[in-house]
């Protein structure tokens, strides 16, 4: 009888410091992405005026090189360099072998579909698409649509033609696992 009531206790302890651990590492997750928005927002400011490749933290492999917005939506984000596994994990990503917005070719950003580009579901055509550059003056475009694509065979074909961007997130929106669509807005400069 003594045993089974140790165990019975025992098991109740471990559900309960697991059930702890979970929280905590729910709430370590919350606050820690909290605080990368408030370092990436002082590396952005110090990008605007001026340093070359500020990180927001010193072991970063990553910088702001550009804010993006969407002000019909009220949606902003910094924009990364390096399209990597650090740069995504704490917003969107400008790919390193797309064009500069603004430039020639297609400026190509990318993000997750569950966090900074959760938004692009409700981007609609027609809709203004603002890149702030950290060197240079703000880029306006105008949404003209969105499709999925296989991200293998996406037809992004990032050199010459017009200036234009694409915003790209995984599809669809709320799975809980990756897969290889990708959902891309396609927006031309004004």
């Amino acid at each position: 009888m003594v045993n089974t009531r140790l165990i019975a206790r025992g098991g109740a302890l471990a559900l309960i410091a697991a059930g702890a651990l979970v929280f905590g590492q729910g709430v370590w997750i919350a606050a820690k992405a909290e605080i990368a928005q408030v370092l990436l927002a002082h590396a952005w400011t110090r990008a605007i005026d001026g340093e070359t490749a500020p990180t927001p933290w010193p072991w970063a492999d990553t910088w702001p090189v550009a804010r993006l917005s969407v002000p019909e939506l009220g949606e902003h984000a910094i924009v990364l360099a390096d399209a990597g596994g650090e740069s995504l994990a704490f917003g969107p990503s400008l790919l390193a072998v797309s064009a500069r917005p603004g430039e020639a070719g297609v400026s190509v950003i990318a993000a997750h579909r569950d966090t900074h580009f959760a938004f692009l579901r409700d981007v609609e055509p027609g809709q203004t698409v603002i890149v702030e550059p950290a060197d240079g003056p703000p880029v306006a475009y105008r949404v003209t649509g969105s499709e999925i694509v296989d991200a293998n065979r996406s037809g992004i074909h990032v050199d010459g033609g017009t200036a234009r961007l694409a915003l790209v997130t995984c599809w669809p929106f709320g799975a809980m696992t990756p897969g290889p669509l990708r959902y891309v807005v396609w927006a031309e400069m004004l």
